[in-house]
């Protein structure tokens, strides 16, 4: 997928989904990126498992790995409808970004 956001000359996004396993996956996804020669926009989480021990911890840990705070936090949504303001704040954010 780095092809994409370097051939339209945008920075990539990263959506990591808060579960097991994550922390590494988002690790190598961000070397990845980067190795790749893409810019760097940020991360957001998507919390997709309620019963995981310890979010909190796993997004701190996320945090302090990707060296830095995520965007946008979306919380887990039993019907499949995520917050809209999740999506408006990180909107906001990415403002940086620009077509």
């Amino acid at each position: 997928m780095a092809d994409l956001p370097k051939a339209l000359g945008i920075p990539a996004l990263l959506v990591v989904g808060v579960r097991l396993g994550c922390l590494n996956h988002a690790l190598l996804s961000k070397q990845a990126i980067e190795a790749a020669g893409v810019e760097w926009a940020g991360w957001v989480a998507n919390a997709i498992d309620p019963t995981l021990e310890r979010a909190a911890e796993n997004l701190s840990s996320l945090e302090r790995m990707l060296g830095s705070e995520p965007l946008a936090v979306f919380p887990f949504a039993p019907d499949g409808r995520p917050d809209v303001r999740c999506g408006e704040h990180m909107g906001r954010r990415l403002s940086l970004i620009s077509f």
